[in-house]
């Protein structure tokens, strides 16, 4: 690990970890934000963890860019990650069915897979949380086995459904609320990702498994099993 600090603001640095995006680095990671968090107190007032960098902004009324650089050293002296750092383990429930997931016989056609051979790879191992980004809630997971590997759509839709969960190149997420987005829909799931007063139910470092479920059980759970338009 060979830290790097860069500007992005007149309150704000960026301090880059690694260069790759690797689920080992986490933990790293969440120790990093730990001590950022302790070093800075109250002078901190955003901090926003990504697969390799932590965004880092203060209050100008508190310090001065040398200042913060320096608190950034002090809090990667010594660092190393603790047992205590890990995040959260969600199970979450989807129902992978072709009324909600356009892409679902795609993706099978694509990888040689039937598409029972799809939602079981894809549910066989927990993903790690990386980042939250482009939409409250939406958590960047991954890393998909290569065989389930897809690029984005070439034209984003104008609507996904909340809860549709996606593909893109090898990260997997959900979108929590209905927007526009262009990733690959294999599912959809009845939980609620993002709530105003609470937050988002992921956070980085957490994991996540997916639990196929019948539509019967999507219902029950409060899904809504209207069936995907394909419009563009």
């Amino acid at each position: 690990m060979t830290p790097r600090i860069e500007v992005v603001g007149i309150d704000s640095l960026i301090l880059r970890l690694f260069d790759s995006i690797d689920e080992a680095h986490m933990p790293w990671m969440l120790a990093a934000a730990k001590r950022l968090r302790q070093a800075f107190g109250a002078a901190l007032t955003d901090l926003v963890p990504s697969y390799t960098t932590l965004l880092v902004q203060y209050d100008l009324l508190q310090l001065d860019d040398r200042r913060a650089r320096t608190l950034i050293d002090e809090a990667l002296e010594g660092l190393t990650p603790e047992a205590g750092d890990a995040g959260r383990c969600h199970d979450v429930p989807v129902w992978y069915d072709r009324r909600v997931s356009p892409e679902l016989e795609t993706l099978a056609e694509r990888s040689g897979l039937s598409v029972a051979g799809v939602i079981e790879t894809h549910c066989r191992q927990s993903y790690q949380v990386f980042a939250l980004g482009f939409a409250p809630g939406f958590a960047f997971m991954g890393l998909v086995e290569p065989i389930l590997a897809t690029p984005r759509l070439s034209t984003p839709r104008k609507r996904v459904p909340a809860g549709s969960l996606g593909i893109a190149d090898r990260q997997t997420a959900i979108y929590p609320q209905a927007s526009p987005g262009g990733w690959n829909l294999i599912g959809r799931s009845p939980l609620r990702l993002f709530d105003p007063a609470d937050g988002s139910l992921l956070q980085p470092g957490d994991r996540v498994r997916f639990m196929p479920v019948d539509r019967a059980e999507f219902i029950r759970l409060g899904g809504d099993d209207t069936p995907f338009e394909v419009t563009r």
